[in-house]
């Protein structure tokens, strides 16, 4: 008999619909081969969902705040039932912009230059901290926000008006903007699963790149690399994971320019959607959609 799955999806984020989508294509997968699937959202009805369904696993298909920064994690905890992806203290920390970079940063991965701020600074101050620090352009984004959600590149002229824009967060990212090239490197548990290279048609790799397919974002898998090089990044994403504490599968977002990689970020729930960037490097290493749920379940089985 196969086993229970409860799908956890939605949820409140600004990466809600993305998170119902992959809860959906999931349980699709699963459904047609043979498994019970239950879909819920993180809701007040979650814990009643959980006794009364009794899942084997739960695959944690939430994106964004409150699904990969802990919280959802937090709470999983309790019902001690093998839950997908990466647990508490990770979630959190990958999912912390500053405290993932001081990391990369104290582990000698390279990362673009940055800062925090916090609105309690003058303008003009602001200007000559960038112009002296960082120089511009540079990228201005939610210190925990995915999917690139309210990420901006700004000049001198626009910074002030796009940060004012985002002023609901208190507190983002003042980055290095880094040119070059866009390199996506996956981690499946202690497997360097293979990288991809995207040619975005916008100016970078944000959301609408991401899920608008409209937005013609081009894909090259076999990324031309040479060999040393490719090694190299697999090398930093694998590295990436494991001090972070990851598990399950991840994403690694790499700027490759004069010839150095920088790792901006690493996701510990790559999506699992039609445009996802993890089942398309599976699929071209010879894994189905379907082995690949099937090992993520498998994988929150035996690490717990």
């Amino acid at each position: 008999m196969k086993k229970k799955i409860l799908i956890i999806s939605g949820g409140i984020s600004k990466e809600r619909l993305i998170s119902l989508d992959t809860g959906q294509q999931v349980a699709n997968e699963l459904k047609k081969n043979g498994y019970r699937v239950k879909i819920t959202e993180p809701d007040n009805n979650l814990e009643k969902n959980i006794k009364s369904f009794k899942p084997n696993v739960i695959f944690n298909a939430l994106h964004g705040q409150f699904g990969e920064d802990g919280y959802i994690q937090t709470i999983l905890e309790r019902f001690k039932i093998p839950y997908t992806h990466s647990g508490v203290i990770a979630s959190s920390i990958a999912m912390d912009k500053e405290i993932s970079k001081k990391i990369f940063i104290k582990n000698k991965i390279i990362t673009p230059k940055f800062f925090t701020y916090s609105y309690d600074v003058k303008n003009e101050d602001l200007i000559k901290k960038i112009k002296k620090k960082i120089r511009f352009p540079v990228v201005a984004k939610p210190l925990n926000e995915g999917s690139s959600v309210n990420v901006y590149i700004c000049n001198e002229k626009n910074i002030i008006k796009i940060l004012n824009s985002i002023k609901q967060y208190k507190k983002v990212m003042i980055e290095e903007f880094i040119g070059g090239r866009e390199i996506q490197v996956a981690i499946m548990g202690n497997k360097k699963l293979g990288a991809i290279e995207l040619k975005p048609k916008r100016k970078f790799y944000d959301y609408q790149a991401k899920y608008n397919s409209s937005a013609k974002t081009e894909h090259i898998i076999p990324v031309n690399l040479s060999y040393n090089k490719y090694r190299e990044v697999m090398n930093i994403a694998f590295k990436a994971h494991k001090i972070i504490g990851c598990r399950g599968v991840t994403r690694s977002d790499f700027k490759f320019f004069n010839n150095r990689f920088y790792l901006l970020e690493i996701n510990t729930q790559p999506g699992m959607t039609k445009l996802s960037l993890v089942p398309e490097i599976a699929a071209y290493k010879g894994i189905s959609f379907l082995k690949l749920i099937q090992w993520i379940l498998k994988d929150a089985s035996t690490k717990r």
